[in-house]
């Protein structure tokens, strides 16, 4: 194997190459081992009920159902349509969705969590000067949350991971994801961990509160999409592209209803972060998550980070044909990848589904009369702050160093010009950039090194340069939806490997093409980069840099501890039950029925999670149902008039934001209900996006299409979300129309083959039925029945 200097000042030798590199301690992995016999045994009664080749993807997953006799044993196909049972083996949650999750668990009046469970203070820290400035200041102006969150993890056993750590989907990556395992994670960006042979899936803080309450968690069985793998990727070619390329194909809702299991010769070419990156952004298509056979590189990660145990266990798992797919598998759909083909990429837009070639981007750009500039660029994040990644960009630095250049992102006469931004993905990366001298490679043209956090990835971007102008900017990120980064809705975003956003920066032009393109030098000749090369793991091994961020492994509950939360806080709030929506209390007067519902608003076209609970500023009150409602849907399009964020009253024959009329209807006790478009709900797995809706008293949402965590998200706050059966339904209900459910009664009873028709009012007195179509299993009918899925659990607890 390639035995490479690391970086240095000057020009490294690097290369993009699998290094020898020293093994770091072993941890204690006593929690961190999937109990594989266990879920092999399981898997054998699994194969005598269903009697043919699994996939990787199904032996995980079925593996982990808490009983396969009941959920294969009806014939019925499983994939697409059983309901599955299932007990994962680990949580994690990000700082700011871990608040709602706690509020929600606290309520269930448990001792400790079932499984072993994490928290991760990565959310919250704002990008504006540099990482020791931003993380002292966020820590100040964040600190009755962390306090709340660290007090709740001691009384619970919880592992606490402080400010400063890292982001939550690379932590995971280096000290809990597992061949084989099973876990859940409240961010979207969960199958991160998929990179390490395992399925990691995002999800709703309620969610996660049934793996942690040692409540079977339900779940569809997913499709499965075989995306078959072959050839090596070359020259300026990464994972990135090739994910990048995929969303291309398969659009922001390909994947939805789908796991994405990736094989091939092509597979075992790739590093463990490199197959990370690909799990990552299979967000961006809707796909439940990402999955890859266990591979030689997925063991050297392992022993890199110090679970040369886990390796071990994999390594016998593995024999037995647990970690890879059988012989025959049969897929839902099959797409072939030559890895030789993949050429650098370039998405965006406004959307991670929108592929443009490199070679064709500045013809993209010239054709829609954009300026050919950008203004930004910023790498890291969770999908693209690997050592590989990192190590790939500052040999890009140093040719450019060497050739006597300056990134165009640096300061002038200490006036910042064109912001180039890098964020590393965990203190250990950090610690290992800086002891190899990765991190003085990119400052010495001009980088900036940001906290170990989200930052601009998530909005967390105190930007002041450019207001509210049009501007385009280079990310490495996975997401890049309107507003994203900087608040600014005229930003355009456009996602790419850490590599082309770096070697562009020194440019500053969009059009420029590095693998051909050559730059003019200040001596008046010219240059021209050589293509990246990197190394996926250091070779003297990971340093773990500063230890007070880490958390003790495996902490014992302390029952004594007093959570902490100001009575006056406007930051954190207890929550309240909700109310069932029948029975006596709740005033309805038909039954089993909901009562009479008017229509709020329609919603026109794409309405993300960020349209429905925007983050940036609003993180802040991720703890206050209260507060954080005052954001509902402000950035959506009212198909009324085209309006954002504008909302009609037809009692008061009057208009108002959105949240505005939503309070009034709650005022008025008036339930009500939203019509909207395809794909609601896309993008993130923030669980606020249905209890801000439920708080105001949204009882039922009608959709052409649902994501899946959004959709899932809404049935356990106790909302109903139905579906057109006839998608031109949508157009023929407007804002103030009563909408009355039929048949909701046999659905709730049980009824064989009932459905559910919507009976329509319109303002002018014409009345009409719509057909529609549900998703909701039988559980899910009786979280329906509860007012939520946690008032069912409540009860079934006494």
């Amino acid at each position: 194997m390639y035995r490479g200097r690391g970086i240095r000042r000057g020009v490294s030798v690097l290369r993009r190459s699998f290094a020898t590199q020293v093994p770091q301690v072993e941890k204690d992995c006593t929690t961190l081992i999937p109990p594989y016999d266990a879920l092999l045994a399981k898997l054998a009664l699994v194969r005598q009920i269903l009697k043919r080749p699994l996939t990787l993807s199904e032996k995980i997953l079925y593996s982990h159902v808490a009983d396969p006799v009941k959920a294969f044993s009806d014939g019925r196909r499983v994939r697409g349509e059983t309901y599955l049972q299932l007990r994962p083996e680990r949580v994690a949650m990000q700082d700011a969705s871990a608040q709602m999750a706690l509020l929600q668990f606290m309520s269930a009046g448990l001792s400790r969590c079932a499984v072993p469970t994490s928290i991760h203070c990565d959310h919250l820290i704002q990008a504006l000067e540099g990482a020791e400035a931003d993380l002292k200041r966020s820590i100040v102006s964040n600190k009755e949350v962390f306090d709340f969150l660290q007090s709740a993890s001691e009384k619970y056993g919880i592992e606490f991971w402080r400010p400063g750590s890292g982001i939550i989907h690379q932590i995971v990556l280096e000290n809990y994801a597992a061949p084989g395992m099973l876990m859940l994670g409240t961010d979207s960006h969960t199958p991160n961990a998929g990179g390490l042979g395992m399925l990691a899936i995002g999800v709703g803080g309620a969610d996660a509160v049934d793996a942690m309450t040692g409540t079977p968690w339900e779940l569809k069985a997913p499709r499965v999409v075989g995306i078959h793998l072959k050839g090596k990727l070359s020259g300026w070619s990464t994972p990135k592209d090739l994910i990048l390329h995929l969303a291309g194909k398969l659009t922001v809702r390909g994947g939805t209803g789908s796991i994405l299991e990736y094989y091939g010769p092509g597979v075992s070419s790739q590093s463990c972060t490199g197959l990370a990156t690909i799990a990552n952004m299979g967000a961006e298509v809707g796909a439940t998550t990402s999955t890859f056979p266990y591979t030689p590189n997925m063991q050297a990660y392992l022993n890199a980070t110090g679970r040369a145990p886990v390796a071990r266990a994999a390594d016998r798992a593995a024999s037995q044909g647990f970690l890879s797919a059988d012989e025959n598998a049969e897929y839902d759909d099959v797409i072939d990848i030559n890895l030789a083909d993949i050429e650098p990429t370039i998405n965006g837009p406004f959307t991670p589904d929108l592929a443009t070639p490199l070679a064709k981007f500045g013809s993209f750009i010239a054709s829609q009369g954009w300026k050919d500039e950008f203004s930004a660029g910023l790498i890291g994040s969770c999908t693209n702050s690997s050592y590989e990644d990192m190590t790939s960009v500052a040999n890009l630095a140093e040719q450019a160093k060497a050739a006597g250049l300056t990134a165009k992102a640096t300061w002038i006469q200490h006036i910042l010009q064109v912001p180039f931004l890098c964020t590393p993905g965990s203190e250990q990366i950090r610690a290992t950039m800086e002891r190899d001298g990765v991190t003085s490679a990119l400052v010495d043209v001009g980088a900036v090194v940001l906290a170990n956090a989200c930052g601009p990835c998530i909005g967390q971007w105190k930007r002041e340069d450019k207001g509210k102008e049009e501007n385009a900017i280079l990310t490495s990120f996975n997401r890049n939806f309107k507003s994203r980064n900087d608040g600014n809705a005229l930003t355009m975003n456009f996602l790419a490997s850490p590599t082309i956003v770096t070697a562009m920066a020194f440019s500053g032009r969009l059009s420029f093409n590095p693998m051909v393109d050559s730059l003019p030098l200040p001596s008046g000749g010219s240059f021209k980069f050589s293509p990246p090369e990197g190394q996926d793991l250091p070779i003297n091994g990971f340093t773990a840099g500063d230890v007070q961020y880490y958390p003790s492994p495996n902490p014992a509950p302390q029952p004594d501890v007093e959570i902490v939360i100001k009575k006056d806080s406007q930051r954190l709030e207890l929550l309240e039950p909700f109310p069932s929506h029948f029975g006596e209390a709740s005033g309805n007067t038909r039954g089993m029925e909901f009562p009479p519902l008017k229509v709020l608003v329609r919603v026109r076209g794409k309405c993300t999670t960020d349209h429905i609970s925007a983050a940036g500023p609003w993180l802040k009150y991720k703890g206050h149902l209260t507060n954080i409602s005052e954001n509902l849907l402000i950035t959506a399009v009212n198909d009324e008039g085209g309006d954002i964020n504008v909302a009609f009253d037809t009692d008061t024959n009057s208009s108002g934001t959105i949240p505005e009329i939503a309070k009034r209807f709650k005022t008025r006790k008036q339930p009500w209900a939203l019509v909207v478009d395809d794909n609601y709900g896309e993008g993130s797995a923030r669980e606020h996006a249905a209890l801000q809706p439920r708080f105001y008293g949204c009882a039922v949402i009608v959709a052409r299409s649902f994501a899946r965590i959004h959709e899932t998200n809404l049935k356990k706050q106790g909302v109903l979300p139905l579906w057109f059966v006839d998608k031109d339904d949508y157009c023929r209900i407007g804002s103030g129309d009563v909408l009355e459910t039929m048949g909701l009664a046999e659905t709730l009873r049980g009824a064989p083959n009932a459905s559910i028709e919507l009976r329509v009012t319109k303002q002018d007195g014409q009345v009409f039925q719509i057909l529609t179509k549900h998703t909701m299993s039988v559980d899910q009918l009786s979280w329906l029945g509860a007012g939520s899925a946690l008032n069912h659990i409540r009860s079934c607890m006494k």
